[in-house]
């Protein structure tokens, strides 16, 4: 199923909010949906359209009577604490409310909210406290990246990294979804279990390899009945959108556990998204082709379908930065440690959510999974510490000259992803932040 272009990718749009033109992240073209609250107030969360540095209140607008037919039950499902339930309501619901608000927000718009905006419609973003965008019921990590998979197997396998079924199946784990939090969430340093070299006692205390892995997560829109597998052709009507995703990692505490079951408290202590969920349908005119390496196989008949082989990868940038305690204390600025894109990954999102599907699995509205760490071909383009720094033994040096091996207290990691693409205009996904606390704090 190909998203279909219209009026809202037009690149000649603009909006009446001042702050939305020529905006790196939220201009009229974008519209992504959230949760959120007036900060320091006492009312319930609730559904929001960023625009520019504002919110579009989705509740007052609904109380305002400003949308009618699909677009009035789409925005009165926002109105909910969570999204999951406009999320259930599938993609001609998503299209309605979508294109409803930016007719609202177009400068030249029949029916422009500019003249009823007020602090009850148009909320300044610095007033507002975002929440998690949906209830999220499951979580599910791939290793999607060939290129992350084939970094990590070199580590371990110098002369065999990738394993003999990474090229037939998207390999993925069931992750924690009760320790999911909103970007600007403290991380504390896990305490978990190690042993140092291949002999002696292990160890029970504070992860001294603490990482981050740069991934995207997708949310699942309408799900499915438990027992009946969703068509890899069918599957992007089951997508949502997209957020930012930090697969936080105990890296030493990962290396002794994870055999013969794999990841557990490794990486369960905390996972940070961003707040703003970005549509399939804004990332439209940003859609790819990922063309397999010559000699690889062809994927099962299950995952292939010609409208995916044509469009199925999404073009997006993601850089990692990172502002050590140090820095932040002499006013420095982030230092960007690398770029990567989402196009890369080996496996479309339509693959992921057809392969998870297949055995029968009912995934629901609001579910989350995420793609695995996205790495690229070169070393800048490195999407994990542990890939960066080669397990520590070629440490980054920070602007102030301290070195990284691993996260130290004090560092936060911020993520940021976009689209742009000649002849359409740039949308973003904002931040996704998290700054590592120490395992008493």
């Amino acid at each position: 199923m190909t998203r279909i272009l219209d009026e809202t990718h037009d690149p000649a749009r603009r909006s009446w909010v001042r702050s939305a033109n020529g905006h790196p992240d939220f201009p009229i073209q974008n519209l992504p949906f959230g949760i959120f609250r007036r900060r320091g107030g006492a009312d319930v969360p609730s559904g929001g359209v960023a625009i520019g540095d504002s919110v579009v209140d989705l509740a007052a607008c609904v109380e305002a009577g400003l949308f009618s037919g699909d677009a009035e039950r789409a925005a009165r499902a926002c109105t909910a604490p969570e999204l999951n339930g406009f999320m259930a309501l599938g993609g001609r619901y998503w299209s309605a409310l979508r294109r409803a608000v930016s007719r609202l927000l177009t400068a030249d718009g029949a029916e422009p909210l500019e003249p009823r905006a007020g602090p009850t419609l148009l909320v300044p973003g610095s007033d507002v406290e975002l929440q998690l965008p949906a209830a999220i019921g499951g979580y599910t990590d791939f290793y999607a990246s060939l290129y992350h998979a084939t970094n990590v197997g070199s580590m371990m396998r110098p002369d065999n990294p990738l394993l003999p079924n990474y090229k037939w199946v998207p390999i993925g784990y069931h992750g924690r979804a009760s320790s999911i939090v909103p970007s600007g969430t403290s991380v504390r340093r896990p305490r978990g279990q190690t042993r140092d070299g291949s002999a002696g006692v292990p160890a029970f205390g504070p992860s001294r390899r603490l990482d981050y892995e740069l991934e995207v997560g997708f949310f699942v829109g309408p799900g499915n009945p438990l027992g009946e597998p969703i068509p890899v052709g069918d599957a992007p009507r089951h997508l949502f959108g997209i957020c930012l995703l930090n697969d936080w990692s105990a890296r030493d505490v990962q290396a002794w556990e994870y055999q013969p079951l794999g990841p557990f408290l490794a990486k369960n202590f905390a996972t940070t998204i961003s707040p703003w969920i970005v549509t399939l349908d804004a990332l439209a005119p940003f859609r790819a082709t990922f063309v397999r390496p010559g000699g690889d196989p062809e994927p099962l008949a299950y995952l292939d379908d010609e409208d995916d082989r044509r469009g199925g990868a999404i073009d997006l940038s993601l850089e990692v930065l990172l502002l050590s305690s140090r820095m932040r204390s002499q006013s420095m600025p982030p230092v960007s440690l690398s770029v990567s894109r989402l196009s890369d990954l080996y496996w479309t999102p339509a693959q992921l959510l057809a392969h998870h599907a297949s055995g029968g699995c009912n995934l629901r509205p609001g579910d989350l999974f995420g793609s695995g760490t996205v790495s690229g071909p070169t070393r800048e383009s490195r999407g994990c510490l542990l890939e960066l720094t080669w397990r520590g033994a070629e440490p980054l040096v920070l602007p102030t000259g301290e070195e990284r091996r691993f996260l130290e207290d004090g560092d936060e990691v911020i993520f940021r992803g976009w689209c742009e693409r000649e002849g359409f205009v740039r949308i973003g996904l904002g931040e996704c932040r998290g700054e590592v606390k120490g395992s008493d704090s």
